[in-house]
C-alpha cells in the first residue's frame, strides 16, 4: 500500500509538472507563430549603383554586405502575413515586385495584402530592373544605359527575386510559437532637408533647425516560447543617404541592423523606412557618420526593447489596394518630348527618360495618364501599420498619426518606388520633392494627398472590421 501511495504521488507530481510546463509554454507563445530567414544579396560583380544620377562608373566593392530578410507571422486563427525588408533602393515600379508577389501567391498562397516588400532606400546599393517597356534598346548607349549594364542589372535582379522567394519559404517553414510586442523610441539625427539642404558645418547644424520632422522609432519585438529574441523590426523617417560612394552598404540603416545583431546574437534585425523623403541625416558624407547614425538608431531600439512593451493579441488583419493618382498637366506629346531632348538645360537622365517615352509613342503605345499607387494597412494585434509606396514626405506620417493616434506605425518605400509623393504643402511649394512625378514632365495633381489619406482611412475600416470578426 505504501508503494502504491508513493507511485500515485510521483504520478501526480509528474502530471502537475507537465501541466505547468504546458501552460507556461502556451503563456509564452501567446497564440502567435513566427519564423525568420535572411540572405546576403550583395552583387558578386561590379554593377551600376542606384540613387545618384551623377555616378559615372560601376561599383567598386563593398563596405558591408547587403541583406534581404523575411519575417513570417501567423495568428491564433491561422492567418499568415510576411514582411520582407531589403538593403535596396526600392522595387522600380510594379514590374519586379509584381513578379515576386505572383510567385509568393503561386508557391505559398499569399495574397497581395499578406505581403510587404520593403526597401531601406540605401543609395549605396545596386540598380534594379525595370519593366522591359521602360528600357531604351540602343546599342550606341554607354554607361548605365549600355546593353552590358542593363543585362547585368536584369541578371542580378532575377537572382534577388529567387532569393526573396526562398527566404519567405524558409521563414514560413520555420514558424514556432512566439510573442509579439510593440513600442516606440526616439532618434534625432533626421533634418528637414527642404529648409537646410545647404547647411553642412557643425556650427550651422548645431542650432535649432526648422521644418516638420518625425523622430519616432517604431519597434516590433518577436520572441520565442523561451523568451529568446527572434526578430526586431524597426523604422525611421529619414533618407538613407549618409554616403554616396562606389562601395555597397546599407548606409545608416544597415549599420543599425549590424549593431543590433551584434548586441543580440541570434536575432534578426529588420529596418523599414518611414515617410522621410524630405528628411536627410545631417551632417553627412562619410562612412563614419553612417556608422554613428546606425549606432544612434540601434540605441533607440535597445532602449525600447529593454523596457516593458505592449504585448499584441494574436490576431492579424491585412488590407491592400491601389488608388489612381492623376497628374497636374496632360502627358507629353511627341513634339513635347522632341523639344525636351534638344533642351540643353535638362539633365542627361531626364533626357534619357524623354527618349524612352518617345520610343514608346513611336511604337504606338500610350503614356500613363494616372498611376495606380499601392496602399496597405496591417493590424498586428492592437498595433496599426500604414504601408505606402514610393518616396513619401514626412507630412503624411504626421497627418496619419493625427488621424489614427501617435502610436501608428507608418512605412514608406514599400512594394514599389516610382519617385516622390509630395503632400499638398510640398506640392504647392514646388522644388525638388514637389515637382518630380512618375511622368516627369508634370507634377502630381493637387488632390494627391487627399486621395491617399482617404484610401488609408478606407483600408483602416476594412482591416478593423476583419479584425473584429477574427477576435
Amino acid at each position: 500500500m505504501k508503494y502504491l501511495n508513493l507511485s500515485f504521488s510521483v504520478l501526480l507530481i509528474l502530471l502537475c509538472n507537465y501541466s505547468f510546463s504546458s501552460t507556461n509554454e502556451n503563456n509564452n507563445s501567446s497564440g502567435w507563430k513566427a519564423g525568420v530567414s535572411k540572405v546576403i544579396i550583395t552583387p558578386d560583380e561590379p554593377v551600376w549603383m542606384a540613387g545618384y544620377a551623377s555616378r559615372n562608373r560601376p561599383s567598386e566593392g563593398k563596405v558591408v554586405d547587403l541583406w534581404a530578410k523575411a519575417l513570417a507571422l501567423q495568428d491564433a486563427n491561422g492567418k499568415k502575413a510576411v514582411l520582407v525588408t531589403t538593403d535596396l533602393i526600392g522595387f522600380r515600379g510594379s514590374y519586379m515586385s509584381g513578379r515576386i508577389r505572383q510567385r509568393l501567391k503561386d508557391l505559398y498562397g499569399l495574397s497581395d495584402d499578406q505581403v510587404i516588400l520593403s526597401s531601406s532606400h540605401t543609395h549605396t546599393g545596386p540598380e534594379l530592373m525595370m519593366d522591359p517597356e521602360d528600357y531604351l534598346y540602343d546599342d550606341n548607349l554607354t554607361g548605365q544605359h549600355s546593353a552590358e549594364q542593363r543585362n547585368k542589372t536584369i541578371s542580378y535582379s532575377e537572382k534577388v527575386e529567387d532569393q526573396i522567394v526562398d527566404i519567405v519559404g524558409k521563414a514560413l517553414n520555420s514558424m514556432e510559437p512566439a510573442r509579439v510586442s510593440s513600442g516606440q523610441g526616439v532618434a534625432r539625427f533626421a533634418v528637414n532637408r527642404r529648409l537646410h539642404r545647404s547647411k553642412t558645418t557643425v556650427t550651422e547644424l548645431s542650432k535649432e533647425l526648422d521644418g516638420p520632422v518625425d523622430h519616432s522609432v517604431p519597434v516590433i519585438k518577436v520572441t520565442n516560447s523561451q523568451e529568446e529574441l527572434l526578430a526586431m523590426v524597426f523604422g525611421y523617417a529619414c533618407h538613407n543617404t549618409t554616403i554616396g560612394i562606389y562601395k555597397f552598404s546599407g548606409d545608416y540603416a544597415g549599420f543599425a541592423q549590424i549593431e543590433l545583431e551584434k548586441d543580440y546574437p541570434g536575432t534578426t534585425a529588420m529596418f523599414f523606412a518611414g515617410t522621410g523623403a524630405d528628411q536627410n541625416p545631417l551632417p553627412r558624407g562619410t562612412v563614419s557618420y553612417a556608422v554613428q547614425y546606425g549606432k544612434t538608431l540601434a540605441a533607440a531600439v535597445e532602449a525600447v526593447i529593454s523596457e516593458p512593451m505592449k504585448e499584441l493579441s494574436p490576431v492579424l488583419s491585412t488590407a491592400f489596394s491601389k488608388v489612381e493618382l492623376g497628374f497636374a498637366n496632360p502627358v507629353p506629346t511627341k513634339d513635347d518630348l522632341i523639344k525636351m531632348i534638344k533642351e540643353a538645360s535638362i539633365p542627361d537622365y531626364l533626357i534619357h527618360k524623354a527618349k524612352v517615352h518617345l520610343s514608346q509613342l513611336e511604337k504606338g503605345k500610350s503614356l500613363m495618364t494616372s498611376y495606380p499607387y499601392p496602399v496597405q494597412f496591417w493590424k498586428i494585434g492592437e498595433q496599426n501599420m500604414v504601408i505606402l509606396g514610393s518616396e513619401v514626405v514626412v507630412d503624411y506620417g504626421i497627418r496619419l498619426k493625427q488621424i489614427f493616434g501617435d502610436d501608428l506605425f507608418v512605412m514608406a518605400y514599400a512594394n514599389e518606388v516610382i519617385g516622390y509623393i509630395p503632400s499638398t504643402r510640398v506640392l504647392s511649394e514646388g522644388d525638388y520633392e514637389g515637382t518630380r512625378a512618375a511622368i516627369f514632365t508634370t507634377p502630381w495633381a493637387p488632390d494627391i494627398e487627399m486621395k491617399i489619406v482617404m484610401e488609408v482611412i478606407r483600408l483602416e475600416k476594412e482591416a478593423k472590421s476583419n479584425y473584429e470578426q477574427r477576435q
